[in-house]
């Protein structure tokens, strides 16, 4: 079944860029399904965008709110691989994994599956991310949006999971010093209870 939600994000640029307030573009279509965000929130959909959430929702079109950002041709970032240190700041940010590399190796962006979210550009320390034009056909096409959606979500799941899993070790670490603990603990008290025996 459909939701409210559902056919509002259908209608976002799933950039996952955050410009709304909200982490990603699901969370910011729950919340004007819940009348918790206006609908001129995204910079990336611009006017056009928010006269397609207008029509859906039956409200009238708002002028796009400053605060979150200024109307602009989309863009692609590009990696200039001469200057990259490997650090992986950007790739810790990508919302969508476009970004590929390893630590202390040169990074590149998979211009295919970037968004032109943009975050990636101040998370690098040396200024080597450069945003170039997004081509019209890749701005506008429906079935990169949803790719950028999946791929979005399955990142989700794969940091969703991996905090599931330190905070698994994390307590089963805690249990183990408990247990270490509570044997010395134990020992401690039964050579005691030794030396207070009386002597035969």
């Amino acid at each position: 079944m459909t939701t409210l939600a559902d056919r509002i994000d259908a209608l976002l640029p799933q950039t996952q860029c955050e410009q709304c307030g909200y982490h990603g573009c699901r969370p910011y279509a729950e919340a004007i399904a819940n009348g918790e965000a206006e609908i001129n929130q995204c910079p990336p959909g611009g006017s056009e965008g928010i006269a397609k959430l207008a029509a859906l929702l039956g409200r009238a079109p708002l002028p796009l709110n400053p605060e979150n950002g200024v109307e602009k041709p989309r863009t692609l970032a590009r990696i200039v691989e001469a200057d990259c240190i490997g650090c992986t700041k950007c790739i810790q940010v990508c919302p969508v994994d476009a970004i590929i590399g390893a630590n202390k190796l040169m990074h590149t962006v998979v211009a295919d599956d970037c968004t032109g979210c943009e975050r990636c550009v101040p998370a690098c320390p040396v200024d080597c991310i450069v945003l170039e034009p997004m081509p019209l056909a890749q701005a506008n096409d429906p079935a990169h949006a949803n790719v950028a959606r999946e791929h979005f979500e399955r990142r989700e799941a794969r940091l969703s999971a991996q905090q599931a899993q330190r905070e698994a070790e994390l307590m089963a670490r805690k249990a183990h010093v408990h247990d270490a603990s509570q044997s010395v603990l134990d020992a401690l008290a039964r050579a005691k209870a030794r030396k207070q025996e009386p002597k035969q």
